[in-house]
């Protein structure tokens, strides 16, 4: 697939292209006023001017970005690009470990590894299944693994590859997520299936229809599994999937409140929005729409910081909330 081909389905990826629900669907009800928060841009070196896919923070509190710039590193006071030294690859994912390193994911260059002092570059010469790898997840097991064209998983000595010949659903891997009864959930631009550590099974309705072109999975507090396809978003309370919305999700997650985060293209704009927790069990659960973007930009990545703050990636750069402002990071003229 050529580069620009990859980016233009991403983008797309999203759109609420869902007119009907079936029987029973509980659909989301947008409230009359929704809130309009303060937008301030703050100018200051290495900010990320382009694309952020993903954002977590450290366990000393360093917010990092997987960007098309690099990695870049925000530790509350200013921006610092990890790899513009190392290369010029294009980054989707970040994944801090249980051990404290970080793995970095790339399109067209593997993965990266990086110990807080040196890099390691893993490719299709060391195992990897392929060097397009959009996902990273480590499982409970202290396993690492790898999705994008294919499957991989990594146990700190090699990899172990998994495809369609292996029964996996799709070769278009676009989330991993292992639940709490120790499957792991991987979502395709197929069919999503999940793992038992011997058999992929595909998930099915009770209408026997599948899930398909899921990108985000999370597990909320209640031990519920939410995840978005291109049909709606959908919470799986072990036995039961009820339908939330007819708004899928690109990226999700739960804040400390209990309220699902999610960002959606809905048309030919993007939002990010949040659902009220409390109002996820209701017939037609409440949700904000707290920023929209124009056909021109794109909301991606959502982290709760340990301050309680949103930070989002877009299509320019990234956002910050503080609960009243959005603040929009813009590098100064000359940075990238």
């Amino acid at each position: 697939m050529k580069m620009m081909t990859l980016i233009f389905g991403l983008l797309l990826f999203g759109c609420n292209q869902a007119n009907t629900s079936s029987k029973g669907q509980s659909q989301i009800t947008l409230p009359k006023d929704t809130i309009k928060p303060e937008t301030k841009e703050v100018i200051t070196s290495n900010a990320p001017s382009k694309i952020v896919r993903s954002i977590i923070q450290d366990r000393k509190g360093n917010i990092w970005m997987a960007s098309w710039e690099g990695i870049i590193r925000y530790d509350e006071k200013s921006f610092t690009n990890i790899t513009s030294k190392v290369t010029s690859a294009r980054f989707f994912s970040v994944l801090e470990d249980k051990k404290g390193n970080f793995w970095f994911a790339t399109i067209g260059s593997g993965v990266y590894y990086y110990d807080g002092n040196s890099f390691q570059n893993f490719t299709t010469k060391d195992g990897l299944v392929n060097n397009e790898i959009t996902s990273i997840f480590e499982d409970k097991k202290g396993n690492i693994w790898f999705g994008g064209r294919g499957l991989s998983r990594y146990d700190g000595k090699s990899f172990q590859n998994f495809t369609t010949k292996k029964g996996l659903s799709s070769d278009e891997v676009n989330a991993i997520y292992e639940d709490k009864t120790g499957k792991l959930w991987i979502g395709t631009r197929g069919e999503t299936c999940t793992y038992d550590g011997k058999t992929f099974t595909t998930l099915t309705n009770k209408d026997g229809k599948s899930f398909k072109n899921v990108w985000a999975i999370i597990e909320d507090k209640k031990g519920n599994v939410l995840f978005g396809d291109h049909d709606g978003l959908w919470r799986y309370d072990g036995s039961i999937f009820t339908k939330l919305s007819e708004k899928g999700a690109l990226y999700m997650i739960e804040d400390k409140k209990g309220n699902i985060w999610t960002s959606v293209g809905v048309g030919k704009n993007f939002e990010l929005l949040r659902y009220d927790g409390k109002s996820l069990s209701n017939e037609k659960p409440t949700v904000t729409i707290m920023k929209s973007l124009g056909n021109s930009d794109a909301f991606f990545g959502i982290l709760e910081a340990f301050d309680g703050s949103i930070w989002v990636g877009s299509g320019s750069g990234v956002y910050r909330y503080d609960g009243k402002t959005f603040t929009n990071f813009k590098s100064k003229e000359g940075d990238n």
